[in-house]
C-alpha cells in the first residue's frame, strides 16, 4: 500500500483530476468526493467529480453536489481518484474514465479492496471520508465549511451516526474537528435521516409487511421487485437504510434485502449483528463490503437470489 504522503506529492505534482465516486452512490462516496474536488479546487487544479448515477435526494444539500457530473458528461483527466469503491467494477459507466487517466488513485476502507490503482491508500476507518481529510490536511487547504460538511455527512451515515461497530475514536476525533470547521451535526442529521420521502415511508412499510424470519428467527430476509417499489411511489435510492430495519428486530444476526433494479439486476444486501461475517458471503459471490455491512449483485430470478442468500447467511451463522 501507499502512504497519504505519497498521494498528496502526486497531486501536489499535477493539475487535471477527476475524482470519481461508486455506483448507487452513498454518503460516504460522495461526501468524500465532493469534499476531494472542492480541495483540489482551492489549490487551483482542475477537479470534476463524477459518477454514473444522480446524487440521491437525500444528499443534494451537499455542498458542491448539483455540479457533480455523471459520467456520459465527464471528461478524462491526467489523474483519477477513485473514493470509497473497493472495486474497480463499481465505478460503473466511470470506469474507462478512470483507466484512461495517466495515474490513478484508490482511496478508501473496505477490507475487500483489491488494490486496483496505481497508488492505493486502504485502511480500515470507520469512513473513507476520515481518509480523505488527512488527505485534504496534508494538500494544505484547511477544510472549510463545505468541505467539512460534505466530510460530516460522509462519516456520519457510514457509521450509522456513531453507532455501528465501526466507529473509532479517531472517527469522532475527525467529526470534532469538522464541527469545529464549520459542520452543522443536527442540520445534517436532519437532511439525511429525518426528512424522508413518503414514498420512501411506504417502501418501508411493504418491506417490513413482507419480512420473514428464518434459522428460528436470526436470519431476516425480505425482497423487493421493481414493481414494488413502484407502486409505493419510490425510487431505487429509497431503498437505503431499510435493510437496517431488519437487522434491528430483535434475535436477527443477519439481515437480507433483495431488490430488483430497474435494469433486472438483483442487489443482494447484507448486514450482521455481532458475529457473522457477510463481508465473506459477499466476496464469495464477487461483491465487497465489511464483516459487518456488505453487499453482491446476481443475474436470475428473485427467488433463486433469495434462496442463495439464505443458503450463504446459513453458512455464516456456522461457521
Amino acid at each position: 500500500m501507499d502512504s497519504l504522503g505519497a498521494i498528496a506529492e502526486l497531486i501536489n505534482q499535477n493539475d487535471d483530476f477527476l475524482v470519481a465516486a461508486h455506483v448507487s452512490p452513498d454518503g460516504d462516496t460522495l461526501g468524500s468526493a465532493l469534499a476531494l474536488a472542492r480541495a483540489l479546487a482551492r489549490l487551483g487544479k482542475r477537479a470534476q467529480a463524477v459518477c454514473e448515477d444522480a446524487v440521491p435526494h437525500i444528499y443534494e444539500f451537499l455542498p458542491g453536489a448539483a455540479d457533480m457530473l455523471r459520467s456520459e458528461n465527464a471528461r478524462p483527466a491526467r489523474v483519477a481518484v477513485a473514493v470509497d469503491c473497493a472495486d474497480a467494477q463499481r465505478l460503473g459507466s466511470a470506469l474507462p474514465l478512470f483507466r484512461a487517466a495517466e495515474k490513478t488513485i484508490n482511496i478508501d476502507h473496505h477490507e475487500t479492496n483489491n488494490a486496483y490503482a496505481d497508488y492505493n491508500f486502504v485502511e480500515k476507518a470507520g469512513a473513507t471520508g476520515e481518509h480523505v481529510l488527512r488527505l485534504i490536511n496534508l494538500l494544505g487547504p484547511e477544510p472549510d465549511a463545505d468541505m467539512a460538511t460534505c466530510l460530516y455527512a460522509a462519516i456520519m451515515s457510514d457509521t450509522g451516526s456513531f453507532a455501528y461497530s465501526s466507529t473509532t475514536p479517531d472517527s469522532l476525533r475527525a467529526a470534532a474537528m469538522l464541527v469545529e470547521r464549520g459542520a452543522d451535526p443536527a442540520r445534517i442529521n436532519r437532511r439525511i435521516y429525518r426528512t424522508i420521502p413518503f414514498g420512501k415511508q411506504k417502501l418501508l412499510g411493504a418491506t417490513l409487511t413482507g419480512l420473514a424470519l428464518h434459522e428460528n428467527g436470526r436470519i431476516g430476509l425480505a425482497c423487493l421487485s421493481a414493481a414494488d417499489i413502484a407502486s409505493c411511489g419510490a425510487l431505487e435510492e429509497d431503498t437505503e437504510g431499510i435493510i437496517d430495519h431488519i437487522r434491528d428486530v430483535e434475535g436477527v444476526e443477519v439481515a437480507i434485502l433483495i431488490r430488483e433494479s430497474a435494469s433486472g439486476v438483483f442487489k443482494v444486501s447484507l448486514r450482521s449483528k455481532h458475529f457473522a461475517d457477510v463481508g465473506g458471503i459477499a466476496a464469495s459471490m464477487g461483491g465487497g463490503g465489511h464483516k459487518r455491512a456488505a453487499g453482491y449483485t446476481v443475474l436470475g430470478s428473485m427467488e433463486e437470489a433469495a434462496s442463495g442468500a439464505l443458503t450463504l447467511a446459513r453458512e455464516a451463522l456456522r461457521a
